[in-house]
């Protein structure tokens, strides 16, 4: 079973910094894409970064310049550097990953979620 365990969340001030992390673990055989996604109370889910085997990332434009995905391969493992941290970025942070498992099947999996708040 594979499974994805975020760490790394917490209470901040505005303009702080975080990190989180991401490992990943199981049967895996190849992992496509890893990301963040983010649900702050009331809204829906959003896509905040992603990153892909070859290092190409993207970010909602919201984060630009001021978060930063990064990855591991060798230990299957996403960070996500948040700085100048706003209000506005208080959510639970999920970790996603599209994972191709050891019998050849693609699928998609979310971690179980880290809170993020951040203090005015």
């Amino acid at each position: 079973q594979v499974q994805l365990v975020e760490s790394g969340g917490g209470l901040v001030q505005a303009g702080g910094s975080l990190r989180l992390s991401c490992e990943a673990s199981g049967p895996i055989f190849r992992i496509n894409s890893m990301g963040w996604y983010r649900q702050a109370p009331g809204k829906e889910r959003e896509l905040v970064a992603t990153i892909i085997t070859g290092g190409s990332t993207n970010y909602v434009d919201s984060v630009k310049g001021r978060f930063t995905i990064s990855r591991d391969n060798a230990k299957n493992t996403v960070y996500l550097q948040m700085n100048s941290l706003k209000p506005e970025d208080t959510a639970v942070y999920y970790c996603n990953a599209d994972i191709r498992i050891i019998t050849m099947y693609s699928y998609v999996y979310f971690g179980q979620g880290t809170q993020v708040t951040v203090s005015s």
